[in-house]
């Protein structure tokens, strides 16, 4: 059996596992702790590859299947910047309407994060793992950005996964308990505040916007929870390019001058020097074939996991996911026209976001269709 069909067949039922436990709630103080399917995906593929040296030959998950799936999901995850840009493609005009004011704030989300939390890993003595952690708040269109420009076996991959698995695990609790506590000390306008609380992340943003509404008048924070509404659209509508063209450079630049000058040697250090000197594999590039294996895997697995969850399986979702494998194809085929200067991430999440937008004739049945897709 191939390595290939052994990744997608493990994935498969990682995926079948996750979906079956679903979402369970930890109530933790003021707040929840919600862990999603998605962390249970990860465990078990955790578990999977630590195992991979005890299971039968046929089952087993050898390195070279490991190195080959980091590969895989570079590719997949474009299948999730798909269904991202179909969903957001008719809000377009919301972003355009809501002027520089919340345009602005894109700074802040990601610039900031470069600006306090990069010297502070410096100082802990992470490494190239503080780019991938830093550049960004670590959503899922940074572990496509990530993926595709250093691949997610590498420093900056692991970095960005933990970032990731934090704001999951934490996320939403900690900005719960922070958004609230600093609208108490009434030093920002709780427009302010909302404005912030819109990072890319519906969970996050619900949590921190609600404990801003909560200190305010009815009207207020009716007014609060629109425009964290409105600011979360516009992070994940622009916070793409943005992150990708401003702060990944700026973090790449950030790491270059600050490392040599406050940068130390640490537990972490060692730790992360012996992860290195273990990956000496050659990073595997997939071939067209490999690529629209990949794309439609994803696309399997999406509608497994929709059929998992809601127990049905409509006509539309069959649609749905052909577009999502056409806008791949379509902005790879992009991305290699114009040499690549422009990532397959950019072209992907454009080419979804007009088949929804009011300037395509067949959006309203497109949106349809992509809705029916968890």
């Amino acid at each position: 059996v191939s390595d290939t069909v052994k990744l997608y067949f493990w994935a498969a039922l990682v995926l079948l596992i996750a979906e079956l436990i679903g979402s369970v709630s930890i109530p933790l103080g003021p707040g929840k702790v919600v862990l999603l399917p998605m962390i249970w995906a990860l465990l078990l593929g955790a578990a999977i590859g630590l195992a991979s040296t005890r299971l039968p030959q046929g089952l087993s998950v050898s390195r070279s299947a490991q190195v080959r799936s980091a590969a895989i999901l570079q590719y997949a995850l474009l299948i999730f910047i798909a269904k991202l840009g179909l969903v957001v493609g008719g809000s377009l005009p919301t972003v355009i309407a809501a002027g520089w004011a919340l345009a602005f704030q894109e700074l802040g989300h990601f610039v900031g994060t470069i600006l306090l939390g990069l010297p502070v890993a410096l100082l802990l003595g992470i490494k190239r793992e503080a780019i991938g952690a830093t550049f960004s708040v670590g959503r899922e269109p940074s572990l496509a950005i990530i993926g595709e420009r250093y691949g997610m076996d590498s420093p900056e991959g692991r970095g960005v996964l933990a970032e990731y698995l934090t704001g999951t695990l934490i996320g939403a609790v900690f900005m719960a308990i922070v958004a609230g506590f600093i609208a108490s000390l009434n030093i920002f306008h709780p427009y302010s505040l909302a404005m912030g609380a819109g990072i890319g992340s519906g969970s996050i943003m619900a949590a921190a916007a609600g404990a801003v509404a909560a200190q305010q008048t009815p009207e207020v924070a009716k007014e609060v929870m629109a425009l964290a509404a409105a600011a979360n659209l516009i992070t994940t509508t622009l916070g793409t390019y943005f992150t990708l063209f401003i702060s990944l450079p700026l973090a790449v630049w950030g790491y270059r001058v600050l490392e040599p000058r406050i940068g130390r040697t640490t537990k972490a250090s060692f730790a992360q020097s012996a992860v290195d000197q273990t990956v000496v594999d050659e990073p595997v590039e997939l071939g067209w074939s490999g690529r629209l294996s990949a794309w439609f895997a994803a696309a399997g697995l999406a509608l497994l996991g929709t059929f998992v969850a809601t127990k049905t399986l409509p006509a539309a979702a069959l649609i749905a996911v052909a577009l999502m494998i056409g806008a791949a194809v379509v902005g790879e085929l992009l991305c290699q026209l114009f040499r690549r200067k422009v990532p397959a991430v950019c072209w992907v999440s454009l080419v979804a976001m007009f088949l929804t937008s009011p300037w395509c004739p067949l959006a309203p049945q497109i949106t349809a269709a992509a809705n029916s897709v968890g």
